[in-house]
């Protein structure tokens, strides 16, 4: 269900079952998966591949060129997954020649006003909220929350399962598990609640809560945390994703609301 007053370059492809409501701009190089709606005055520019089921409302930019003055217009594209809502006046610019593209998983809601910059690589199931402002080259992990009206440093990696507090400023990377807030950006805790509900056992939750009170609380550097967290800490998927993290961390990662 195409509107007469949108309009979709020749050369788009548009699945079935796909509704596009009126002063909708789809431009060139564009696939638009089943079952999606697309609200009035949304424009999908050259790049763009969009997934099945998604929402993305009125005012919405999608694939426009990347905001860095190195790009020089190289192909490239915006991939957002399936069941994806985007709201109102949120833009999400195509990838450069770095990356090559911009991607957002399936289930993510990414709300009023945010921005998602170039080469962005967003994980499944991500919440974003209201005026929420990503930088080039921003990772974060599948189940991560940004509280509204946060700014997010350029490379700067986020770990799955984070929450980070509404009004922060993100400027070293966020381990995976982890609840971050205050001036400047800290540990504050794990996300307990959050993983209780994505079906964390009472134990896993202990045995994550032990790895960050050796990470964040017991006045270890990086390195010495990581050798006890080794020794003290039985081998599992939780661990090895915080040791990870921490090893290959490319901006450091933020402090504990106690260490200097």
């Amino acid at each position: 269900m195409i509107q007469p007053l949108a309009y979709v370059h020749p050369n788009a492809k548009i699945a079935d079952n796909v509704v596009i409501d009126p002063f909708v701009t789809i431009g060139k190089n564009v696939e638009i998966g089943k079952g999606t709606w697309i609200g009035s005055n949304v424009s999908i520019m050259e790049g763009a591949r969009i997934g099945e089921n998604c929402r993305i409302f009125p005012g919405a930019v999608i694939s426009a060129i990347p905001q860095d003055l190195k790009f020089e217009g190289e192909q490239s594209l915006t991939i957002i997954g399936n069941n994806c809502t985007i709201r109102e006046c949120a833009t999400i610019n195509r990838g450069t020649s770095a990356r090559g593209k911009t991607v957002v998983g399936n289930n993510c809601l990414i709300m009023a006003y945010a921005h998602i910059a170039h080469d962005c690589v967003i994980g499944n199931n991500c919440i974003i909220v209201n005026s929420v402002a990503l930088g080039g080259h921003v990772t974060l992990g599948d189940f991560a929350i940004i509280g509204g009206l946060s700014a997010v440093h350029q490379f700067v990696s986020i770990g799955k399962h984070a929450m980070i507090s509404g009004g922060s400023l993100i400027r070293k990377d966020v381990p995976p598990y982890v609840k971050a807030a205050r001036e400047p950006l800290s540990f504050v805790g794990i996300n307990s609640i959050g993983l209780r509900r994505r079906g964390f056992t009472n134990d896993k939750i202990k045995e994550i809560q032990d790895i960050f009170r050796i990470l964040y609380q017991n006045n270890n550097n990086n390195t010495q945390a990581i050798l006890k967290i080794e020794t003290e800490i039985n081998a599992s998927s939780e661990r090895d994703e915080v040791i990870s993290f921490v090893q290959n961390s490319g901006r450091g990662i933020m402090k504990g609301y106690n260490q200097k």
